[in-house]
């Protein structure tokens, strides 16, 4: 499986900082593969809308987020903007945030 995330928004965004970051779960110790694997499932990210969450108008500061997830042939993109209100959607979006120093 195949992971992009992107980053966009919020307080102190800086555009040359958040580059979109790739995770290859071959190249992961396999119980951390097996955890994204898990969290990818329980979000039901395939099943998802292309858009999840929007500010409130007016708004400000707020993150928004792109996964494109290529797995077994698929491939899905959502674009998700905080708040956001489903938790396993939340822990996935977590996840990839603690991933994304160490991806390029």
């Amino acid at each position: 499986m195949q992971v992009q995330f992107h980053m966009e928004g919020g307080i102190a965004y800086f555009p040359g900082l958040n580059k979109p970051g790739t995770i290859d779960s071959d190249q992961l110790p396999e119980q951390e593969a097996d955890e994204l694997k898990r969290l990818v499932n329980a979000a039901h990210f395939f099943a998802l809308p292309a858009v999840v969450g929007s500010p409130a108008p007016g708004a400000a500061d707020y993150r928004q987020y792109t996964i494109t997830i290529e797995d077994a042939g698929k491939q899905h993109t959502v674009q998700v903007t905080d708040p956001i209100e489903d938790p396993n959607l939340q822990a996935l979006v977590t996840n990839l945030k603690t991933r994304r120093p160490a991806t390029s």
